[in-house]
This record gives structure tokens, sequence and C-alpha cells, in this order.
């Protein structure tokens, strides 16, 4: 395919979008591959739809080479088989909702579960169809309370979904390992740096969950590792409790006035200056956060009391995800007025048991463990208060901060964080979707079989950021072979009809012998085109300019930025060779 720049849809811009925050956003803006449209919501232009479909290729490839069938689903969903999982509620102010001239509800699918088991089974009824696996390339739909980062959380993105459905749990896991593996295959076909992490599954339910997150310092989820292999999203660290300790022996609570100490640093300095006969740390103390629950589609909220050791912070994120689907907010001062029981920054677990209040606490607030806490009034602390002698949680919950440094749940040495983009992502769901729908197969002995399901997710437009995210310069993109929007960028670098013809007729062979060429035929300055060569970062640049009355041309290798030059009438060869297109 040859494309010309003189008639091509595009226009480069030399300055960065002003709501731009990454390079990816930056420079797809910038090339011309994307332009805004809304809020979350991208257009995507010819250069972009190029790249765009090549990803969907490979993600296609290696979807069919496990035996998956591609199908397509409509992007616009009825209301009741959301209902029926619940997820009509769930997905509260996330879901596109909306309704039809005669008032009947429907969606915009963020996820298409429900309609892969009901069709399943429509089809299928005997033990013999199974396993079956299929998948669907389509556009999803979730409300972002905030897009951000162009195409890397929008409002409207395309995504490859697939389901896998098995009589057994031993065939689920089978189906888990086919798809896994062929997420490896796929990105490591993009040219990712990426890791796998343990995962939580959330709102989507089942047991087994795995991330796959590309390593990006500008990415929004943080994942931990550790020496000895271990490693996991943030949300799905484990804390290691400590034993239960005897209560026998340990000193009686004592509540002590501890004036003007509201924050944790305070009462530290106050406590080793108070005589008490022993120095106290941060870690000594039980920081007692108050938030706010409520379920999907209830207006009413209620109490929940986080106790973390003082030394650490609650993790939103980790609690949010731990009391999914619930939704999650601070107090604010209007709740602290309406309980007056609540005294800020002297919070104890006994007014919260007191008055009714739910109170989770860290794994490590085990039985046995002395802390220092709010004593429910004004300038009051208690020292000595023991786990399980003196008061008692409602149970544990993960919602501390994740440090570098802390032990791996798995013994296999300190944690260390980083950042990343999330890619993929596979589910053991079980049986959650098919008990809603009751999908059953008839067994070999005539009685039913609940169907177990797998859930399997690419974010295919989002991997076009994620690889500009991690494969660019300061000139511009670096697009890997074959997923840029050409092979081949020729760019006539002069005004002479010989060098416009050696273009021409260099660009045409190309073309011939089956290479993808982008040709920069324009009336533009030489400067002007080796600046969008760069910003475009398609793989290979070739310069046809003075070179020519020598009888070469100049390739450059836009990611390592070598030259070389070829002879004229050796290059073609050299280029189909280079690109792998024989």
């Amino acid at each position: 395919m040859l494309t010309r720049m003189s008639s091509l849809f595009l226009r480069t811009l030399r300055e960065d979008p002003a709501d731009a925050e990454v390079p990816s956003h930056k420079l797809l803006v910038r090339a011309g591959y994307v332009r805004r449209v809304a809020p979350g919501i991208y257009s995507w232009l010819p250069l972009g739809l190029r790249v765009l479909r090549n990803i969907e290729r490979v993600v296609r490839e290696e979807m069919d080479a496990i035996g998956a069938q591609e199908i397509q689903f409509p992007a616009l969903l009825p209301r009741e088989p959301y209902e029926a999982t619940n997820r009509w509620t769930e997905y509260g102010p996330n879901l596109f909702r909306l309704k039809d001239r005669r008032g009947g509800d429907y969606l915009l699918g963020p996820t298409h579960e429900e309609l892969f088991t009901q069709v399943v089974k429509g089809e299928y009824a005997s033990y013999k169809d199974y396993p079956v696996m299929l998948y669907q390339i389509q556009n999803k739909y979730r409300d972002e309370a905030r897009p951000r980062a162009g195409i890397l959380r929008g409002r409207e993105f395309l995504m490859k979904d697939s389901y896998s459905f098995d009589l057994t749990d031993e065939g689920l896991a089978e189906s888990y390992r086919l798809h896994r593996d062929a997420y490896v295959r796929i990105f490591d076909r993009l040219g990712l740096e990426y890791v796998v992490v343990k995962a939580t599954s959330g709102a989507m339910g089942g047991s087994a969950s795995e991330e796959f997150l590309a390593v990006a310092p500008t990415g929004e989820d943080t994942y931990v590792r550790s020496p000895g292999g271990y490693a996991a999203n943030v949300e799905a660290v484990t804390t290691p409790a400590p034993p239960a300790r005897p209560v026998d022996g340990l000193p009686a609570a004592q509540a002590h006035h501890t004036p003007d100490t509201p924050t944790i640093e305070t009462l530290v300095d106050f406590l080793n200056g108070a005589g008490l006969g022993r120095t106290f740390t941060a870690a000594d103390t039980l920081k007692n956060v108050l938030v706010k629950t409520r379920a999907p589609g209830s207006g009413e909220w209620t109490l929940l009391g986080v106790g973390v050791p003082g030394d650490r912070e609650v993790d939103m994120k980790r609690l949010e995800v731990a009391l999914e689907p619930a939704e999650v907010a601070l107090l604010d001062e209007a709740d602290f007025a309406a309980h007056p029981f609540l005294v800020k920054g002297y919070i104890g677990p006994s007014a919260l048991a007191a008055n009714g209040v739910r109170f989770l606490v860290d794994p490590r607030i085990a039985p046995g463990t002395a802390w220092v806490t709010g004593a429910d009034k004004p300038d009051h602390h208690v020292v000595d208060l023991v786990c399980g002698r003196d008061f008692t949680p409602d149970g544990t919950i993960e919602a501390a901060e994740v440090r570098e440094g802390d032990p791996a749940p798995d013994g296999s040495g300190p944690l260390e964080a980083a950042r990343g983009i999330e890619i993929g992502h596979v589910f053991q769901l079980g049986r959650k979707y098919a008990d809603a729908a009751q999908l059953d197969a008839l067994g070999a002995d005539g009685k039913p079989v609940r169907i177990t399901m797998g859930s399997y997710g690419v974010g295919v437009s989002r991997l076009v950021g994620v690889i500009a995210e991690q494969s660019h310069d300061e000139s511009g993109l670096i697009w890997p072979r074959g997923i840029g929007p050409a092979d081949v960028h020729v760019v006539v670098a002069g005004k002479s009809e010989e060098i416009a013809a050696g273009g021409e007729r260099l660009a045409a062979e190309l073309d011939a012998a089956g290479v993808r060429v982008l040709l920069d035929d324009r009336k533009a300055s030489p400067g002007v085109k080796f600046a969008d060569a760069e910003l475009i970062g398609v793989p290979t640049i070739v310069v046809v300019g003075r070179g020519l009355a020598n009888g070469v041309v100049e390739v450059k290798d836009r990611r390592s930025g070598e030259r070389q030059e070829i002879a004229v009438d050796a290059v073609v060869e050299h280029l189909v060779e280079l690109t792998g297109t024989r």
C-alpha cells in the first residue's frame, strides 16, 4: 500500500495540546493520530486507525490460534440481563443508562458477560457442545468520573473480551491457561515491557485473577514485586498477620490526658515526653479512620470505622476494592456534627462499639496486641488498649497502604513498588453468571451440569496509547515493526525533478514488493518533512535527496537513529528484508 502525504488527511501540530498530561496523549494528538471530541471521547484519524487495526489483527490472530471464535454483540443493550446479575445497580454511576421512546431501559455495554452467557444458553444444551470459547472486539462505554491521559482512560474504548464455557473446574483452568499464554504472545509481538501480577476480581467475581501491566511511570496502577518472584497489584496484596498473643499479664489499659494531640505525630511526641517509662513510635498507635458506605442503588449511608497502625495511611483505592461494590466516602463536617460521639482526632473503638458502628481493622491488629488510641473525648488517649481483651473488631480489612520494604506475603523477600498501565486481565469467573442465567448442559448421565466460565479482556485502543507511552523520544513516536501506519517512510528531500522522480520510483517499487509505504511528496521544506517523519514514528525512514546523484539513498532506523547509505539498485531488496515483507 502506497500513501501519499500530499493527499493524506493529516495535520501535524508543533505544540502540545493544552489538556495533555502524558507523552502518549501529547504525541498522538500532535502526530495527527487522534482528535478529542469530548472528555474521554476521541476520533481516530487515518494514521491512528491504521495502528489500531494492526493491533486488532495481532489480537485476532492469537485468539483464533487457541480456537476461540469471533462473534459480535451490539453496544446498545437491554436492562434485563444486567438486572438478573444485579450489575444494573452495582455499576452505579459508571454505567451509561438511557431510555427509548417507549420508556424502556437500556445501557451502553461496559462489558458483555451477560450477553455471552445468554447466547450460549440459547444455542447449546448438551455436554457434547462444550467446551467453547467466544470473543468479540467491540466498543465499550463507562462513564468515568475523571477521564484522563487521552485514550489511556476514556469513556468510549475498544476492547477484546472473550469468555470460556467449560463443564468442569479443570476445563476452566485449561481455558484460563490458553488465554494467559495467548496474552503473553500478543504483548510480546507488540514489543511491550510488561509484568503479570496477581489481581483482585472486584465486581467481576470469581477466583483466580491476574493483570497484565505495561511498565510505565505514568501508569495509574501501582504494583509490587519481590526478589523471589512475587508480583501483585497493590489492591491484591495481603498482609501477613502476626500470631495471636496471650493477654494474661499485659498491663491494664489506662486513659491519659494528652492535650493538643489530634495527629499521630503530636501524640507520639507527647507520649515520649510524658515519662511513661518506654519509647513510643507511630507503629504503636492505632489510627481509626471513619468513612461512610452505601450499597449500589441505596440512598442510605452507613458509618464504618477502619483501624490501621498509626505509621500507615489508609489507601482509599485498596479500601474501595475491599468494599466493592459499595460506594465509599470520607466523612465531612456535617457527618461529624450529626454523630457527636465521633470526636475528631480522638476516636477510639469503645464509642464505635457503643453506637453500633462496624469496626474493621488491619490484619496486624491481632488478638493480644496492645495499642495507643483515642479515648473518645477531646485531648485524651488510651495506652495499652489490647485487641481481644479491651476491644473486639468486627473483622479485618486490607486497607492500609503497601510500602516498599514490606515483606512479601509468600515470604519471598521485601517488596519494591513500580507503576504500570493495565493492558489485559484474566479471570476465572466460576459460576456467578451461569447461576444468574441458569446456564446448564445436560450431562452424559442425563443430569444437568452447571457451566463454569472464564473472562479475558484486552484493551485494544488503550494499547495504542501504551505503545506510544513506552516507545517515543523527544522528537516523536517510535512504532514497532508491523504495528506502525507504514513500514517505510520515504522522504523526498529536494526540489529537483530528478529527486522527486527518484522518490516516486522507489515508493512504487516498494509498494510492488508488498512494503507499506508512506511517501512524503509534499511541497514542503526538508526540515518540515524530517520533523514530521520523526514525529509520526514509522520504523524506517528513507531519505531521497542529494545522494541520489551518486546513486545512493539514506536509510535511517527511527529507534536507534543509525543511518546508512544504500545503493539505489539494492535498497528495495534491503528494505524488503528489513521489514520482513518477504
